[in-house]
């Protein structure tokens, strides 16, 4: 029995109510899997795999990010994050949740699993505060030639100066995922390059707490945290030892079909990371933890992670 608990905590934009979730397993905590979620869609989306590894001993927690899931109030906009640096902002919510757990179970080796968007908050996270986990899974993730990303930023500066930070930004939106489609035969909807599962798809176009267009401000804030991974002296400050695990499937446009996640893997091992690693699955695309061999992917993560468990515990 994996219980489910959701609560709230305050954002580091000093205003916001952040949601967050943590499935908790029944008897002695392993071990805890923090995830960070992708662009446009909620926490509780990983309940699957949170039930699957919660029945195993590992405590799986998670928030839903500023402009995201159910830390949207009211009054609030959908894919806007904060004004003040929103790209810092998201890593220190993550951390500040790292932190809150780490309160209740002390002592408890800790991973965090980042997902799409969430890959790269996590990647970001790792040279901020990588020192205090044992371990990171990078999920579908992908990497942008540092001349695209600056391209980018500056023309969501400036919409943003004409249009405002919550103006919703439909053409880079095209821009960006307007392709995506493009190696699939006779694709049905615009979001059939998520997963190769239909009633994945279909519940995801359903759901109104996904799929939504990002504002200027979203954006930006994407674009920021991408351009971070481009700088090399922000990636020598991830500590070499840390054990890290890239998956993605190879038919995932945001890791341009395996070669963006590898290069992501190559500029970790220029730096010197020691202990990296990445496995790309056939025929899956970009919702690797959604697909319909999902649970092949659980039984790879689960060994990983207690290979971590087994290494804290030395």
């Amino acid at each position: 029995m994996v219980k489910k608990v959701e609560f709230t905590f305050d954002s580091r934009d000093g205003m916001t109510k952040i949601h967050a979730v943590r499935w908790v397993p029944e008897g002695k905590v392993v071990c805890i899997l923090q995830v960070v979620h992708g662009m446009a869609e909620y926490i509780e989306r990983y309940e699957a795999l949170a039930q699957y590894l919660g029945e195993k001993g590992i405590l799986v927690t998670g928030d839903d990010h500023l402009g995201h899931g159910k830390s949207v109030g009211e009054d609030g906009t959908y894919g806007y994050f904060c004004e003040q640096d929103p790209a810092t902002v998201v890593v220190r919510d993550v951390h500040r949740l790292k932190k809150m757990t780490q309160e209740e179970y002390p002592g408890v080796p800790y991973v965090i699993l980042g997902h799409s968007m969430g890959s790269f908050i996590t990647r970001n996270y790792l040279f901020k505060y990588g020192t205090g986990i044992q371990g990171a899974i990078i999920c579908g993730t992908g990497s942008q030639p540092q001349a695209l990303v600056k391209v980018c930023k500056l023309m969501m500066a400036v919409q943003g100066f004409f249009l405002g930070s919550k103006h919703t930004a439909k053409l880079m939106d095209k821009l960006a995922f307007g392709n995506y489609n493009q190696k699939i035969p006779g694709a049905i909807t615009s979001f059939d390059w998520l997963c190769t599962d239909e009633a994945v798809v279909d519940a995801y176009r359903k759901d109104k707490l996904c799929g939504f267009t990002f504002t200027v401000n979203g954006f930006k804030t994407l674009f920021t945290l991408i351009d971070r991974l481009n700088q090399e002296e922000n990636l020598m400050m991830m500590p070499e030892e840390l054990p890290v695990h890239f998956i993605a499937g190879d038919m995932d446009p945001v890791g341009n079909y395996g070669e963006g996640v590898k290069k992501a893997f190559e500029d970790f091992k220029k730096v010197g990371m020691e202990r990296i690693s990445f496995k790309l699955y056939p025929g899956d695309r970009h919702e690797l933890l959604n697909e319909k061999d999902k649970f092949k992917v659980y039984e790879d993560i689960y060994p990983w992670i207690m290979e971590r468990v087994k290494e804290y515990q030395l």
